[in-house]
């Protein structure tokens, strides 16, 4: 059974201060609440745009000072560099890390990911060991590339490894990444454009090595001083980068009853917090990195995705069922997720969800050339299309992914080449 909740809201509390927690307060200022707006953040910053810290901010070319613009009319309490440490769902309260207790009509459950930590504390703890997450991370990781490393390990086969491995090639800094899979950017792109990026990485001059694992780092006074692989080669490095995945950020939620692990906070279509017993909490609402829910995209699969753009819609889709009263209809969170790198000159752009793809067509452009679209098919479906500095087409082929349109496309459409269908 769900109760609806009494009245409008008067205190509206939003846990996590980045990108959906301030997209959410905008967007309820623009939906016209006019009661109190509190958002809460771990870190001390206001919140800031995160992209930019693995490319121009590595590069030297931004300040870490990435603050994302907060309008005028916002007028909201800002309680930051103070975690949030219980929620009580009864009782609606949010309690933080310093002991204060914040009540709420309506609660947004923001908190995003956190970088995942190398897994031996020890070597984690190594002066030139190193995650890329917060602007503190960037910074300090920027100081280090100014001083000129000899070398920098990457361990890990995803997009931030690769932006970084790219930052690293464009300051002449050598650069060995380490990917423990058979290919790269498998899970985000498939085998096939993933090993293309892989050869791409290679000829600007990244020591990329697959199927390679770390045995031990190496130290000289609490200094990292190179690493030696499973295979027993060692590698002469002072700084390395863990680019090994992220940690949702959900211990804080531990007996609240709601829905939450390590795979995020389970919520319906509309936002809407899930109990661990499958109740929906109504005046509890959930956006961003830290929530899992049904993609319509993907037959109503449950779907976690760390992604820019659907950060901001899926805030935005909470903020106005927050709001809808008894005669209005909720918003469903239907963003078709997309997201963009840039690396090694190239704009790689993806709309859909291409894990679990089981053929690929390129319908624009070559893959010899290095600029192109294509389209990955699943069980007879369109489920996902990726660009290459072609991302123009992409909006064309954005409807035929809403619509699960049949897989291959036809052949003889406008501008599309002889297909060539293979696995991904």
């Amino acid at each position: 059974m769900t109760a609806g909740p009494s009245g409008p809201p008067e205190r509206i509390l939003v846990v996590g201060a980045s990108l959906a927690g301030l997209s959410a307060a905008h967007a309820l200022r623009a939906e016209g609440f006019a009661g109190a707006l509190t958002l809460v953040g771990d870190e001390p910053h206001a919140p800031y745009d995160r992209p930019p810290l693995s490319k121009q901010v590595l590069r030297g070319l931004f300040s870490p000072d990435t603050t994302l613009p907060r309008r005028p009319e916002l007028r909201a309490e800002f309680r930051l560099g103070t975690p949030a440490s219980c929620l009580d769902c009864e009782a609606r309260t949010v309690t933080l890390a310093d002991g204060s207790t914040l009540p709420y009509d309506r609660l947004l459950i923001a908190t995003g990911t956190r970088a995942r930590p190398w897994p031996n504390p020890e070597e984690a703890s190594l002066d030139g060991v190193f995650t890329l997450r917060t602007r503190d991370d960037a910074a300090r990781l920027s100081a280090r590339f100014k001083a000129g490393p000899k070398r920098v390990v990457l361990v890990g086969g995803g997009f931030i490894g690769f932006e970084v491995a790219s930052t690293c090639r464009d300051l002449d800094i050598p650069v060995s990444l380490l990917v423990r899979d058979g290919q790269p950017l498998a899970a985000a792109l498939g085998p096939r454009l993933g090993g293309l990026v892989g050869t791409i990485a290679k000829e600007r001059g990244v020591d990329l090595r697959l199927g390679a694992e770390i045995e031990r780092m190496d130290s000289e006074g609490g200094r990292l001083t190179g690493v030696t692989l499973k295979d027993g080669e060692r590698i002469e490095a002072d700084l390395l980068v863990a680019a090994i995945g992220a940690v949702r950020n959900v211990a804080w939620l531990e007996g609240s009853g709601l829905a939450a692990d390590e795979g995020g906070v389970l919520c319906d279509g509309y936002c809407r917090a899930i109990r661990a017993n499958g109740d929906i909490v109504p005046d509890v609402f959930v956006a961003g990195d830290v929530a899992r829910w049904p993609n319509p995209h993907q037959g109503e699969a449950l779907v976690a995705v760390e992604h820019w753009g659907n950060a901001r819609a899926q805030a935005e889709a909470a903020a106005r069922n927050m709001l809808a009263g008894p005669a209005a209809g909720l918003t469903r969170h239907d963003h078709l997720p997309d997201f963009w790198s840039q690396q090694f000159g190239l704009t790689i752009k993806l709309v859909g969800l291409a894990d679990g793809a089981d053929s690929l067509a390129v319908v624009h452009g070559s893959l010899d050339a290095r600029r192109f679209v294509a389209l990955y098919g699943r069980e007879g479906r369109t489920v996902a299309a990726a660009s290459i500095d072609s991302a123009r087409w992409l909006p064309a082929y954005e409807a035929a992914i809403r619509e699960g349109a049949p897989f291959p496309p036809i052949e003889g459409a406008i501008d599309q080449p002889r297909l060539r269908i293979e696995e991904p």
